[in-house]
């Protein structure tokens, strides 16, 4: 099936659907992904981040493995920058064929960050590809979580109709890294921002959230939701498991495979979760 954009997924899941989008690392997880939309029958956006990036010394080689993941899928699958602080970075995606980025200015005054994001979305709707942004920094990106943090509605509104941005993460009581699964979501607020802001909204930090929070979250108005630590916990655990089981074995294949049934049967769980079956968006449309 042809790449889908990744706001071709995000608009055509309306009001009270969610859109699973699942952090990649490593081309197995890549592949778990696929396979557990595949299972589920729903669109899915595959994301690499700027750490992503720095981990395999360049967008290229991860890159080009995960659109080629993509491509190969039986289901509407996007490939998204996530956190990309250089604009250059983001240049290179678009080059690359990304349907989407999330530039990621939050850390800087209001005025900046506005001037910063505004360029980024010039450079990507000339290219025709999607452009997320964030007001209110999410903590947690490096190491230290602040789910205080909180976005307010009428700068959100303000800052979508300055940039132009095509969806906004925003800060609503979640954190980036988080190993458990208790972050205390703000529903009004996201009630507040979804009636204020005319772009889809993204929950970062998804993976600390419970899944009767997940959905009840979808249900107030978030419409793209990030999950990548709590992946990562399903993966590892899986791989530990088999090591404890067999001191002998060194066969990667045999360990990482085992990752990888665990992350895509997750990923199917997740994605029920979040009812992603779109309006207007099935496998057989596109």
């Amino acid at each position: 099936m042809p790449l889908t954009g990744t706001g071709e997924i995000v608009t055509a899941a309306g009001t009270g659907r969610g859109v699973g989008a699942f952090n990649v690392i490593q081309l197995e997880h890549a592949q778990a992904i696929v396979a557990g939309a595949e299972a589920a029958g729903s669109p899915v956006v595959l994301q690499i981040s700027e750490n992503a990036v720095r981990y395999h010394g360049g967008l290229a080689p991860v890159g080009r493995a995960v659109l080629a993941v993509a491509a190969a899928a039986a289901v509407p699958t996007a490939v998204h920058l996530d956190h990309a602080t250089s604009a250059e970075l983001v240049r290179e995606a678009v080059e690359l064929g990304f349907s989407s980025v999330m530039f990621d200015a939050s850390v800087l005054d209001y005025a900046d960050n506005v001037r910063a994001t505004a360029e980024v979305v010039a450079h990507c709707h000339a290219a025709g590809v999607w452009v997320e942004a964030e007001l209110g920094e999410v903590g947690g990106k490096d190491g230290v979580h602040a789910p205080g943090a909180r976005t307010d509605p009428a700068e959100a509104a303000a800052f979508v109709t300055a940039t132009g941005v095509d969806a906004l993460a925003v800060a609503v009581g979640t954190s980036h890294a988080m190993l458990t699964r208790d972050a205390a979501l703000d529903f009004e607020l996201i009630s507040a921002l979804r009636e204020a802001v005319p772009v889809p909204l993204v929950l970062h930090g998804s993976s600390g959230v419970a899944d009767d929070h997940l959905a009840t979250a979808v249900r107030h108005g978030m419409t793209k939701i990030n999950i990548a630590t709590h992946l990562n916990q399903v993966f590892t655990t899986a791989v530990r498991e088999v090591l404890a089981a067999d001191e002998r074995l060194v066969d990667t294949r045999r360990y990482l495979g085992a990752g990888r049934s665990a992350m895509a049967e997750e990923v199917t769980r997740l994605l029920g979760v979040l009812n992603t079956a779109p309006r207007g968006l099935s496998v057989s449309s596109l």
